[in-house]
């Protein structure tokens, strides 16, 4: 039998890696180099940087792991919960889907995602989506889940509705501007309870 590594969001909890759709999400390993190095390229990637402003933006594996050692803080926290989405079969990194903010007694989190340059195009996002609001709604017992993307990345925005989070308005300038800590823009919201209807997901291939 195929030993399957456990994913723990507290120290005292485990619970089996998602999978499904054509992917398995998995934990980041900030021991493993190439797990840094997909971490690196991913935030660095022209395009993520369109769309997003990390508080700390870093340019080398250094400060990639680090931040990949605060993001397993924070989970053991039960803060948040990364996961590095994978092909099922190839095993390959395609990408990285998290969810932050989470609150057990609110029962609500918010999710942000990123798929790397040569997984684009093949449904990646709305199908680790699928499978992470599954993950969240049944392993964590939450009932609100959250996305919000900047007003204008129209890949974002059919990404959530395909996964049936459902537009809910604008946020005026609720996060930076590219590249600016001091400069904001305006946030489209979506959101998708535990008693909303899972959408299909796109064919895995």
């Amino acid at each position: 039998m195929a030993h399957t590594r456990m994913y723990t969001l507290d120290p005292s909890l485990s619970r089996p890696e998602p999978r499904g759709h054509g992917l398995r999400l998995r934990a980041w390993d900030a021991g493993s180099d190439a797990d840094a190095e997909a971490w690196l390229r991913g935030h660095l990637d022209p395009d993520f940087q369109r769309w997003n402003t990390p508080l700390k933006l870093w340019t080398d594996l250094a400060g990639a792991r680090e931040s990949l050692r605060a993001r397993a803080r924070d989970a053991a926290d039960g803060r948040s919960a990364s996961f590095r989405i994978t092909d099922e079969d190839s095993g390959a990194t395609l990408g990285h889907i998290g969810l932050g903010e989470i609150s057990t007694q609110l029962k609500t989190a918010r999710v942000g995602y990123w798929v790397l340059p040569e997984a684009r195009g093949r449904g990646v996002a709305t199908r680790a989506l699928l499978l992470a609001s599954r993950w969240a709604y049944a392993e964590l017992g939450l009932h609100r889940l959250e996305l919000g993307h900047a007003t204008g990345h129209e890949a974002s925005c059919r990404v959530a509705e395909r996964s049936g989070y459902r537009a809910e308005g604008t946020l005026r300038e609720a996060m930076f501007q590219a590249g600016r800590h001091d400069a904001f823009r305006d946030v489209h919201l979506h959101a998708r309870l535990a008693t909303d209807p899972e959408p299909t997901a796109p064919g895995a291939r």
